[in-house]
């Protein structure tokens, strides 16, 4: 490439003047953009967020005059490489993520390229549609993404891949020029070829080109079928329309870069079903797929033990285990759809009967409902990042092999010779995948800092290239060559057609602008690896909290991020609420642990801690912990965070507002000593634009209301009942529920009392929780201190710590043995920690609690928030299952992520509008969406405050209601 001169003007500043969306040049944006889900890590320019075609074309002029190339990106969920590279990144995740139309008699979509697979999904299921290729990224793959890597999935068997159901492409190409790809008549053709363009050159040049080359592309192309590898030459021979639409499906943004897509719609079957055999080997799961095949299934899925065991470590899968049947060492999913529920059931009989018949498996489950299904496929579909949290320290999973695929009649015997080559190198893998098709993701365990497991690791991409090919298969069968196959294009597919294919490139590319170095002309695999000279090694320095816990200190805790991206996903879970609303890559859990690595690598990591811009970046995390169940690799953000802002406030001094909130339980026990006085100036206008002005409390948020009458004055003065043999539980009273809310305390303990327990009110102290929040760790230590140490020597040895508020009680069990860890008793009282709901629960099934059928609740609806807190240390099942206990009440719970408010966060005037937003996303609609009638309920105070500040609905604490039914 020939560089343009700009004078003294850089990059940077003639980009901000040509394209209307965002130019990001600092060094933490471009080292959030320099990795990818791969193993590979490469250094841009700069990043651009184009907000139209306009921007995407400029920025191409732009880097094209500057001599540097573009590389378009999705999601970043690329396995083989191919969304890094120099130059310049145009992410098009942000702007560029309309969906324009949906034509359900033609079956077809228009779409910008940064729509999510299950965004598209959602709208088409509207008209009984959806998109064929459900790949297991679905919630954040886009639609650009699956173009360029002619992405597949689970159902490829049905439906084919992305490259079968794409119509038509608005694109760029590399000198800026637009262009509409689509099938084209031999006349239309010619017309094209005829313009003094690049767009014609195509049209004349490509004809020739693939006329010349017909024989090598013939003997060439592999023939299995699924493949995402190569340029489709293939698509170009025959008597087809020329369609240049499918041909750079697969391409890796290295011959055009789309902004739009018309791609076609398939009909939504009514109902799946699956078939989960139970195998005592991998090898004997494989074996049984042939019987599978021939019953004319939907998919055909593996998952081995390894997949098995690590789910069960996790919250949120460990309900699977309550499904299967003995200790499987390898399940095979094996699913069938259509609309006649009883003929997909006789076709689950007949796999089964089929497997027993000949001696596959030792049992076959049959998932019918869907209550049946969810844990199966929750599991199943999070294979990938359940074998990534396998890893320990530099040793991890790597995706170099795990993407070849051979004819299935052939895949047992190819998978047991696969596994001697790993053997034979001391390679350990997980074995999961698409059996119905060939393909198996297998993913050896590799330290890339060691310059002798590199070495393995080539020697053995070697290795498996070459058996991949004695059995006529594939290297890449839907995740594409990218950095880490590229390179061996021109052994597999031979010199004449992969030099065929290096003409394509420069037709389309003459100046090689266009994400060079994938497919053709790459580096060696081995370049560019992301551990191995990314970082420099890390500086001791003193943490507040203890992070060995992950098997290092703070930089791997959070260096544990392998980059698959599941908390950019945006339709379902908790993670990560500020992103959901920005869709900025620094606000996903992802970009804030790759920003840490970066200033944890620093020389001075602590003045790296305070950095402005690092602060930014973690300023929208809302510490709501669902990273630390829902991401895989359990990166916990909201420890990570703490620890930082301790570090910023070394630096800078600590705000106003952060102390006002750390001291909240001396706040409110003051406003309860001097309420009614106390609740005055919430009222008054001007006072609350004053507090904002003065403290940044924003004016609009409602102020909690303090009652005089709190529940430590109503725990003195009452009648006790007298207990029964249930023994003495503790019962922890949060400054919330003790002060704002003491009617939610007094209902939980005559609940315990009703229970049979004696109930010891420790209210004595603070958990630190809102001086965690805030970073005042130091303060927070000593407040965690004296409430263990109270716990520990004034309650009785064993006896249950329960409370109302998760984010109090939870603390107990987690960052208190990490502020403390040498403190006696710390890890005694955690263990003691137990949810009320649990007690409850045990009470009603033992006939020692007995709830009323007459009471005012029977015939009503509740529908439930769950705290985001709960979520990530317990899940809300025992909370469910109270609610459930209740006679006459129908109960569900609102699949709502987090409520936005977050503590303190929702209070905070420059987080409002983001908070408000969050709260929209999913959880505002959902009751909006229910009847005046319907009964809200929530276990955390700030979910209820944001409930009724967002909907104006007054949520109750679940206790509340149990209470209400007591008989």
């Amino acid at each position: 490439m020939t560089a343009v001169s700009h004078g003294t003007r850089s990059l940077e500043h003639v980009l901000s003047d040509r394209v209307t969306g965002e130019v990001a040049f600092d060094d933490y944006t471009r080292h959030l953009f320099s990795r990818d889900a791969s193993m590979y890590s490469i250094m841009p320019a700069g990043v651009v967020f184009p907000r139209n075609d306009e921007d995407v074309r400029a920025a191409v002029r732009t880097a094209a005059e500057f001599g540097i190339p573009v590389v378009p990106r999705g999601a970043g969920t690329s396995l083989a490489g191919q969304t890094v590279g120099p130059g310049l990144v145009l992410d098009f995740s942000r702007h560029l993520n309309r969906i324009l139309e949906i034509d359900p008699v033609a079956r077809t979509a228009v779409v910008e390229v940064g729509v999510v697979q299950d965004q598209l999904n959602r709208a088409a299921a509207a008209h009984g549609l959806m998109f064929g290729p459900d790949t297991s990224t679905s919630n954040r793959a886009t639609i650009g993404g699956m173009i360029g890597n002619n992405s597949a999935g689970s159902g490829s068997l049905t439906f084919g891949m992305t490259i079968d159901h794409v119509r038509a492409l608005d694109v760029v190409l590399a000198d800026g020029s637009t262009a509409r790809l689509e099938p084209v008549t031999e006349d239309e053709r010619r017309r094209r070829a005829e313009a003094d363009t690049l767009e014609g050159r195509l049209y004349r040049e490509l004809p020739r080109l693939v006329e010349a080359n017909e024989k090598a592309i013939a003997a060439g192309m592999p023939v299995f079928w699924r493949r995402a590898c190569g340029y489709r030459l293939d698509r170009l021979t025959g008597d087809a329309p020329f369609d240049l639409a499918k041909f750079v499906v697969g391409a890796e943004g290295t011959l055009v870069i789309a902004t739009r897509a018309v791609v076609d719609l398939v009909p939504k079957p009514k109902k799946t079903v699956y078939a989960v055999g139970h195998f005592e080997t991998t090898h004997a799961a494989i074996s049984a797929t042939g019987d599978a095949l021939s019953c004319d299934p939907h998919q055909v899925e593996l998952m081995d033990k390894t997949i098995l065991d690590l789910s069960r470590q996790k919250i949120e899968y460990a309900d699977l285990g309550n499904h299967l049947v003995g200790d499987p060492a390898a399940l095979l999913f094996v699913s069938f759809s259509g609309d006649d529920e009883a003929a997909l059931v006789a076709k689950l009989d007949e796999v089964a009967a089929l497997w027993e018949r000949n001696g596959h498996g030792y049992h076959t489950l049959k998932a019918v409902t869907a209550a049946e299904q969810t844990a199966l496929l929750k599991v199943r579909k999070s294979s990938l990042g359940l074998l990534m949290a396998a890893g320990e320290g530099t040793r991890r999973p790597l995706a170099f092999i795990e993407d070849t695929a051979v004819s299935p009649e052939y895949l047992a015997e190819y998978t047991a010779r696969f596994k001697q080559v790993l053997d034979d190198h001391r390679l350990e893998a997980g074995f999961y995948g698409h059996c119905s098709v060939g393909c198996l993701h297998i993913r050896p365990f590799v330290d890339l800092t060691d310059p002798a497991q590199v070495e393995t690791m080539r020697v053995v991409a070697e290795k498996i290239k070459d058996l991949v090919a004695e059995y006529g298969g594939v290297n890449s069968s839907e995740h594409g060559d990218g950095l880490a196959r590229s390179e061996f294009n021109r052994e597999i597919f031979g010199d004449e057609l992969y030099e065929a294919m290096r003409e394509v490139k420069r037709l389309f590319d003459p100046a090689g602008v266009l994400n060079p170095g994938k497919i053709v002309d790459a580096p060696p695999m081995t370049e560019n690896l992301r551990d191995r000279d990314a970082l420099t090694p890390a500086r001791p320095f003193r943490t507040m909290l203890t992070f060995e816990v992950v098997g290092g200190g703070m930089r791997d805790a959070a260096d544990r991020c392998m980059n698959i991206g599941l908390c950019r996903k945006t339709t379902a879970g908790v993670m990560c609420p500020s992103y959901q609303v920005t869709l900025q890559e620094e606000h996903s859990t992802r970009g804030r642990a790759n920003a840490l690595v970066k200033a944890l690598s620093e020389v001075d990591p602590k003045a790296a801690l305070a950095d402005e811009r690092l602060h930014e970046i973690l300023d929208l995390c809302l510490m709501c912990k669902a990273c630390k169940s829902e991401c895989p690799m359990s990166v916990d953000m909201a420890a990570l965070k703490a620890e930082t802002l301790h570090h910023h406030h070394e630096a800078h001094g600590i705000p106003l507002r952060s102390r006002l909130f750390g001291s909240i339980r001396f706040l409110n026990r003051l406003g309860s000593a001097t309420a009614p006085v106390s609740n005055l100036p919430g009222r008054i206008g001007f006072l609350r634009r004053l507090a904002e002005r003065v403290a940044g409390i924003k004016a609009e948020r409602p102020l909690p209301v303090f009652t005089r009458d709190n529940l430590v004055r109503w725990n003195r003065r009452r009648r006790r009942v007298v207990p029964g043999s249930a023994g003495t539980v503790n019962w922890l009273a949060d400054s919330f529920t003790t002060y704002t809310e003491p009617q939610i305390g007094k209902a939980a303990i005559e609940l315990l009392e009703a229970s049979g327990w004696a109930v010891n009110l420790a209210g004595g102290g603070c958990c630190g929780r809102s001086s965690l929040s805030k970073g005042l760790l130091d303060d927070a230590k000593k407040k965690a201190a004296g409430l263990v140490t109270s716990l520990a020597e004034q309650t009785e040895p064993g006896s249950p710590v329960v409370g109302c508020e998760p984010s109090c009680v939870f603390t107990l069990r987690d960052e208190t043995a990490a502020l403390l860890p040498d403190l006696p008793g710390v890890r005694e009282v955690g263990e003691r920690v137990r949810q009320v709901e649990e007690l409850l629960v045990e009470a009603i099934d033992d006939g020692r609690l007995r709830l009323s059928g007459q009471s005012w609740l029977a015939g009503r609806r509740v529908v439930f928030h769950g705290h985001c807190h709960q979520k990530a240390e317990v899940g809300t099942a025992a909370t469910m299952a109270l609610l459930r206990r209740i006679p006459g009440l129908e109960v569900a719970e609102i699949d709502s992520g987090c409520c936005g408010m977050a503590g303190s966060f929702g209070f905070e005037a420059e987080h409002y509008e983001t908070s408000m937003a969050i709260g929209r996303d999913r959880l505002f609609p959902a009751i909006e969406a229910e009847p005046a009638e319907t009964l809200v309920a929530a276990t955390g105070v700030s979910c209820r405050q944001q409930i009724f500040h967002g909907v104006g609905r007054t949520a109750w604490h679940p206790l509340e209601l149990v209470r209400a039914a007591l008989a």
